[in-house]
């Protein structure tokens, strides 16, 4: 019996995180930006391993979600 661990579907695992250069260049702002907001503890979640630092993509467009504002709607101040 083989007890190596299943690693099938690990790319698919592993594109469904971004790096903070691909995040910035899809938000328009920069990887300062995001530092910035990680050192205020605030913005978007975030995965850290040792130094790297990646984003989901989910946690990403729930974030756009959450910080859509609708002109005249209820958001509007």
């Amino acid at each position: 019996m083989d007890h190596m661990p299943n690693h099938q579907g690990t790319a698919a695992q592993v594109s469904s995180y971004g790096t903070p250069e691909q995040v910035a260049e899809m938000l328009h702002t920069t990887t300062g930006s995001l530092a910035q907001d990680r050192y205020l503890s605030k913005g978007i979640p975030y995965v850290k391993h040792g130094r790297r630092v990646l984003y989901a993509w989910s946690d990403v467009y729930a974030y756009l979600d959450a910080n859509t504002v609708t002109p005249g709607g209820s958001d509007a101040a």
